[in-house]
Order: C-alpha cells, then sequence, then structure tokens
C-alpha cells in the first residue's frame, strides 16, 4: 500500500519512526514522542477540565431550577385576579408541564429582636408549588403543606434558619417595605410568622436568602387582588427562550414574559466567560506543546540536509521538500491530537469512578460534604468541546511545521554535500 503514496508521504512517514544509523535519529525521534506526548496531555486535560466546568454548571443549574421557575410570565406594577384564566391558556401550550402562582418581595426578618436580616419572600400556593419548584421534596424540616392561609407560617431556607437561629415553632417578624400611614407618620408594615418548615435547595444564594409563606397571607400584606405572576415548568428546560417567545404572543402586551436564563443572565454570562478564558489558557498549554514540533523539525532539517540535497539532485522541488516535512509534522500534531482526545473522553465519561479511587488511593476528599453542597466531581462532557479542541491542536501543529519546513525547501544542494 505504501508504494501507492506519493514519494512525499513515503519520506514523512519514514522519518517520523526511529532512525537506525545514528543515535542522533533516535533522539530526535524521542523529541518527537515528548511533542506527541505534550500535545496528548494537554487536549486531553482541555477535555477532562471543560467536562467538569460543564458539570458544575449542569448540576448548579439544576439545583437553581429547583427553586427558579423555566419560565415567569408577570405584570408589572399589577397583579392578575384572573390567573386560572392565564394558566389554562398558556397549558395550551405542549411544552408547558406544570404552573403555579406566585407573589414575591423582598423583606426583613428577626428573630428575638435580634438584628434584621434581608430576605426574598415568595408567596405560594403549597398544592401547586410541586408543579413547579423541587423545594417540596428537599424540606429537610416540616412540610410546606403546613403552610395555610390565615395562619401566617413560613418555610426559611436552611442558612436563613441558622442566621436567626430558629426551629420549627418558633416565631420570626417580617418587615415589609410598605408602610402604613397613620397619624403619627408612616409606619413599616410588620407581621409575626411561625415556622413551620427548613428547606435545603443547595444552591447558597436561595438558602440563605429565600424564604416562603402562604400566597394569600402575601396577597394580605401586600394588598393585592391576585398573585403577581405565574411560574410555568417545561419539558425541556433548554428549549425555555424559544418557548418564552411562542407564549409571549398568546398573551396581552402588557404581560411579561421570560425565561430562566434571563432571571440569572448575570450568572450565566460569567459562566460563559469563564469556560471561554478556561479554553483559551488550556489552549496555550497545547500550543507550547505543539510548538516543541518545531525545535523536533529544526533539528530534522539540520540532519537530514544531506537527504535533502539528494533528493534536491534527482528532481524534487522545493515544494515537494516543503510537503515533506510538514507532513512528519503533521502527522505528530494528530497523533497526539487523538490520543489526547482519547484520553480526554476516557476520563471524562469515568470520572464519577476515577476520582473516588484516587480520593481512596490518597486517603484525601477533594469535596469534603461537610463544606461543599456538591460533594462528587460532577461531568457533563461535549462532543461539540471535543471537537473544537482536537481540531485546534492539529491546527496548532500544523502552523508550528510552517518554518522548517520553509528552511528545508530552501537547503542548497551543493551547500548540504559540501562535508559530506
Amino acid at each position: 500500500m505504501s508504494k501507492n503514496l506519493p514519494f512525499e508521504w513515503i519520506v514523512g512517514l519514514r522519518y517520523t519512526r526511529a532512525g537506525k544509523r545514528s543515535g542522533r535519529n533516535s533522539f530526535i525521534s524521542f523529541i518527537s514522542l515528548i511533542s506527541v506526548a505534550g500535545i496528548a496531555l494537554g487536549v486531553a486535560a482541555m477535555i477532562i477540565i471543560l467536562s467538569v466546568m460543564n458539570g458544575f454548571r449542569k448540576d448548579v443549574t439544576g439545583r437553581m431550577l429547583s427553586v427558579l421557575a423555566h419560565v415567569e410570565v408577570f405584570e408589572r406594577g399589577s397583579s392578575l385576579p384572573n390567573w386560572q384564566e392565564l394558566e389554562r391558556k398558556l397549558q395550551a401550550n405542549p411544552e408547558v408541564k406544570g404552573a403555579a402562582p406566585f407573589v414575591q418581595v423582598e423583606a426583613m426578618l428577626s428573630h428575638g429582636g435580634e438584628a434584621l436580616r434581608p430576605a426574598v419572600v415568595r408567596g405560594v400556593l403549597p398544592e401547586q408549588e410541586p408543579n413547579v419548584s423541587d423545594l417540596v421534596r428537599t424540606t429537610r424540616y416540616g412540610s410546606f403543606n403546613d403552610l395555610k392561609p390565615g395562619e401566617y407560617r413560613i418555610v426559611l431556607g436552611v442558612d436563613v434558619a441558622r442566621a436567626l437561629q430558629v426551629n420549627l415553632g418558633d416565631k420570626v417578624t417580617m418587615v415589609l417595605p410598605q408602610g402604613t400611614v397613620t397619624p403619627a407618620g408612616i409606619v413599616p408594615r410588620m407581621r409575626t410568622f411561625t415556622v413551620a418548615g427548613v428547606f435545603v435547595a443547595g444552591y447558597q444564594k436561595f438558602d440563605d436568602s429565600m424564604v416562603f409563606i402562604h400566597i394569600e397571607d402575601a396577597e394580605k400584606l401586600l394588598r393585592l387582588d391576585g398573585p403577581a405572576g405565574l411560574r410555568l415548568r417545561l419539558a425541556d428546560m433548554q428549549r425555555a427562550p424559544e418557548v418564552a417567545g411562542e407564549l409571549q404572543k398568546l398573551v396581552p402586551k402588557e404581560i411579561t414574559v421570560r425565561d430562566w436564563s434571563k432571571l440569572n443572565a448575570t450568572w450565566f454570562a460569567a459562566v460563559q466567560t469563564e469556560k471561554r478564558m478556561m479554553f483559551v489558557v488550556l489552549a496555550l498549554i497545547v500550543a507550547v506543546a505543539a510548538f516543541n514540533l518545531v525545535s523536533t523539525l529544526v533539528m530534522t532539517v539540520t540532519d537530514k540536509q544531506a537527504d535533502i540535497a539528494i533528493l534536491r539532485t534527482i528532481g524534487a522541488s522545493p515544494r515537494s521538500i516543503q510537503k515533506i516535512f510538514v507532513i512528519q509534522g503533521a502527522l505528530v500534531g494528530l497523533l497526539g491530537a487523538l490520543l489526547g482526545v482519547a484520553g480526554g473522553v476516557l476520563v471524562s465519561l469515568n470520572i464519577d469512578v476515577i476520582v473516588p479511587f484516587i480520593e481512596n488511593l490518597l486517603g484525601v476528599q477533594f469535596l469534603p460534604k461537610d463544606i461543599y453542597t456538591i460533594s462528587s466531581v460532577p461531568s457533563d462532557m461535549h462532543w461539540s468541546d471535543v471537537g473544537v479542541i482536537g481540531v485546534v491542536a492539529v491546527l496548532l501543529a500544523f502552523v508550528a511545521t510552517l518554518y522548517p519546513s520553509r528552511w528545508a525547501a530552501n537547503v542548497k544542494p551543493a551547500e548540504a554535500l559540501r562535508y559530506e
């Protein structure tokens, strides 16, 4: 089969293997192996690290969406007294799998005369909340079902409860930003609530600031004639922006439809920027390994000048000589990229087995359960990332061959053979 290949390929393939004539050839081949190993390690590291970053993002997003809705529908500065009719209209879309009304306001909480603590208060219907949220299943103490209208009970995030130092049955005071006008002036609106439960969302922002009360209690406190809006859960949360656009066409213009990516746009933008920067940093590592090919090929050209001169004298063009060394460098880069992709994919798909093995072997725990809410290293490998990484590695290796191959093409046969 090799006899049918162009001679540039035959020579380029031969130069990638260890030579037998001298120790210098073996040394050059050893440097080539180092280049292959460097590219492979860089590519594998990029795939593994980006897969772990994707895994953490997916895990945190899932925890966020245990509290956030996939889509929110509301009218700014007003309430929705006829929310049941709006709910039926929105659920006509096959992507909408659940809906629940809500009221939300920022307030301050205190217990036993201690300092006030800010909190986001959300009024919900306990019987409908499971349609859009997983918090009902993550309640550690008490129950969401204990939220009864008129009884003014409250369910706290675990960090809120810890900061206020309260247990089930304790009283907390809620201070609302809206005031009540009295002859003595404007008095902050206050109400005492009984702790009915403590939930764990697994996401600090919510555990540290979110509390729930019954929606009718919230409407009375805020003097509303209905819920502030509806929260929707979709069959596929990744289609939320598209579905939100479809739902916006079904409701009046004064009603806003907002998907989950808009609710935390800053966080998701920061994560995406971090991923891009990490890709650039890791690509530089691959670039360093790829450009080791420059020294390898320069040494090869220096060692093979007599061979180059002979090829030139029997009719090989400078372009053919250049192609020989481009082929040699590209093969090294391709081999390194393939090995790196294979290793990175293998580790990424089995990281749930590999990390515990390393922890048991070394007697350490990378993510202690008493410190981190995520106790295992997650991985979510995207084949699109793998493809981009492999292509970038091969391109960098190709670019690294341009200077040495150009230098080889400019070797003059007479000067190269003068001392042979």
